[in-house]
């Protein structure tokens, strides 16, 4: 059946419904609420909020005679420092799960909701004062500047193309297990889940939970040498297989347990495992298959699953976990397109307010993008449509510059031909914080 999206009209309707109820109860979200935002302003709460969400690279003067069309009578920038200031970060929090709790008919693959998870560093202003975030290259010269940075960890949903949901930690001590688990245990989907992980997430911790949620994992392993999971599992030690297991966690070191390596796993106090505890419950039984298939002639890669393996054969797993990629597209196009490497604050409570505002813009751009249907002609490639300049065209239309039928034309209009089997070379360097004097004109 085909798939009701929101039009434009109602997302644009829905997220500016939501920003005047938030104004109506304003003092849940401010952090003075007997006086912040209680006098009548040039700029109230709302438009405090729509000004986060529709900041674009440039510097915050520049944004700002934009967003009030260059009238004479605009506030001053130091007026929107002030009333930015009076904002709890929860506010924009609050904003992006009730915006995303909007949207109706979400797209499944085989019933499952796909969610891939993955961490993306943010450089953010110089600031070696904060210990929480303050980085080295390297801890023992005495006289580098370092780098401050927080960690951005995030819930993508592959076949919507929407973030639903993040943690955000300070760069010095990011804890991505912990994240993904708190994520994880506050989700409220009905719909069944197959989560989907890269290399950092495999801990038996993970696999317990999304077991005790009834959520479905699809988790790459370290390959065998490696010091990961598969080090202790009755597993054959080369080629490609497909095994299914049952093991037992526990923390007792008896000789029983010690004599059946195929069936128990001994954990150390340092391995965490939320289901375990010496008096009531001593032993917890994971069951998940482990898969090892060629990715290229000479290499291969580990997965951990709990998909049956009757409905999910080993080529179908293959394609399934090929679909991770979708999240590390969707962070170039956060970073570079929606504009999460220019931030406006310096701040980290500030920051934090922006990082939720792009997540609320790019889900807004892409509920529009997704449903526009580009018609194929005769022609030599496939196209598809330029995310960049539909962006544009969608933040402007957020900002009434563009009437609903004028943005849907215009998105259409801009397409790029898709070329298959391009590569690059992965340029790997550290990313620093783009200053103001830096900024396009």
């Amino acid at each position: 059946s085909p798939m009701t999206y929101e039009s434009p009209a109602v997302l644009k309707k829905n997220l500016f419904s939501l920003i005047s109820e938030m104004q109506t109860v304003s003092h849940l979200f401010v952090k003075h609420p007997e006086k912040d935002f209680s006098r009548n302003r040039k700029l109230s709460f709302s438009d405090t909020i729509q000004f986060l969400l529709s900041m674009k690279g440039n510097t915050i003067s520049k944004e700002w005679l934009d967003f009030w069309d260059f009238s004479p009578d605009t506030a001053s920038v130091s007026a929107f420092s002030q009333q930015r200031q009076k904002v709890l970060p929860d506010a924009m929090d609050y904003l992006f799960h009730s915006f995303n709790d909007t949207f109706s008919s979400l797209d499944t693959y085989r019933g499952f909701r796909l969610l891939a998870c993955d961490g993306s560093d943010l450089a953010i202003a110089h600031n070696p004062n904060d210990k929480d975030t303050h980085r080295r290259h390297n801890s023992l010269e005495r006289n580098e500047k370092g780098y401050n940075q927080l960690h951005l960890n995030a819930l993508y949903d592959l076949k919507n193309r929407i973030y639903v949901d993040t943690v955000i930690q300070p760069g010095r001590f990011p804890n991505e297990t912990k994240a993904l688990i708190d994520m994880m245990e506050r989700s409220t989907i009905q719909e069944p889940v197959l989560l989907i992980a890269d290399r950092g997430y495999e801990s038996y911790n993970i696999l317990a939970h999304a077991q005790e949620k009834g959520w479905k994992f699809l988790i790459r392993a370290k390959d065998l040498g490696s010091r990961g999971i598969l080090t202790h599992l009755p597993i054959p030690d080369s080629g490609g297989f497909d095994c299914t297991l049952s093991l037992v966690l526990t923390r007792k070191q008896t000789k029983e347990i010690k004599s059946q390596p195929q069936r128990y796993r001994c954990l150390t106090n340092k391995t965490s495992c939320d289901f375990l505890d010496p008096v009531t419950n001593p032993f917890y039984t994971l069951h998940f298959r482990v898969l090892r298939f060629p990715i290229t002639e000479n290499t291969l890669e580990c997965v951990l699953t709990n998909l049956e393996k009757d409905e999910f054969p080993m080529e179908e797993i293959k394609k399934l976990y090929g679909w991770r990629w979708g999240i590390e597209r969707s962070f170039r196009e956060l970073k570079y397109t929606i504009g999460l490497t220019n931030f406006h604050a310096k701040k980290v409570e500030y920051i934090l307010q922006e990082i939720f505002a792009r997540l609320i813009i790019y889900n807004f751009c892409e509920r529009i993008i997704t449903k526009i249907v580009i018609h194929q002609k005769n022609r030599k490639h496939t196209y598809q449509i330029n995310f960049t300049v539909a962006v544009f065209l969608c933040r402007e239309y957020f900002r009434n510059r563009i009437p609903p039928p004028d943005l849907e034309t215009l998105i259409q209009k801009n397409l790029l031909p898709v070329r298959e089997g391009r590569k690059a070379p992965r340029k790997v360097r550290p990313n620093s914080v783009v200053s103001f004097l830096y900024r396009i004109a």
